[in-house]
């Protein structure tokens, strides 16, 4: 049975430790590794690792829940719900701004089309393509979200065989012109979680995709049951 921890009061130097020190959204990083495939496709339109991070103006945290089934004969009157499958969201959505080269565009502009197997003969009325094999297309990407201070834990979501399912339309006009920028949903299989605590002489991110593990502590306590090993940032090549 479920214990009460009873009713006390709570001093303002407790509350203020306690509850003033909340994430902020705006501090995460995105790392986006297309696959070899992909990007050796002629004329595939690749920006640099720094300006696919900092154009990242939005991006969404995954969610997923748990299916469950109903159990009505095993105790009379009462119908219980079990648990029988973890289920993923099925997309992630970004949104990133679109540099004057209109490369962020074309980055997964490119990509779709090697999906989708577009060739030269679009124009023609007679037009047939083919898709890729899934082993092709599909990628690993990391989303790291940490605190300003650069101080304390990070989280750090890996998703496993991503790939860009849609690019939304792009609205523009003779109003007052505002930044331009593209919406990219990414679908995947599943995400892992890991969390770590990093100091002064580690950052969540190089633009290189180098890591410095040596420098980083891992967290002793398991995510989703897991104990996770130190960051591998290899496994995205």
């Amino acid at each position: 049975m479920a214990q009460s921890s009873g009713i006390s009061k709570i001093g303002v130097s407790k509350l203020k430790s306690t509850l003033l020190k909340p994430a902020l959204t705006s501090n995460y990083i995105c790392e986006f590794t297309s696959p070899t495939s992909v990007e050796s496709l002629s004329g595939f339109v690749k920006p640099s690792n720094e300006l696919i991070t900092l154009s990242c103006s939005d991006a969404s945290l995954p969610g997923s829940s748990v299916a469950t089934m109903d159990i009505t004969n095993d105790f009379h009157g009462v119908t219980e719900k079990h648990g029988y499958r973890r289920m993923y969201d099925d997309r992630a959505d970004f949104q990133f701004y679109v540099d004057s080269d209109y490369k962020m565009i074309g980055y997964f502009e490119s990509w779709i089309a090697y999906i989708t197997g577009d060739n030269d003969e679009r124009s023609r009325s007679t037009y047939n393509y083919r898709v890729q094999y899934p082993k092709d297309y599909r990628t690993n990407f990391l989303i790291t979200k940490f605190e300003r201070n650069l101080e304390g834990k990070y989280l750090r979501y890996e998703f496993i065989d991503a790939f860009p399912s849609s690019i939304n339309s792009m609205p523009i006009s003779y109003d007052a012109s505002q930044l331009l920028k593209v919406s990219v949903s990414l679908s995947y299989s599943r995400y892992i979680v890991s969390s770590g605590v990093y100091n002064s002489k580690y950052t969540p991110a190089r633009f290189d995709g180098s890591d410095n593990a040596n420098e980083l502590f891992t967290d002793n306590n398991a995510v989703n049951g897991v104990l996770q090993d130190p960051v591998n940032r290899s496994r995205l090549s």
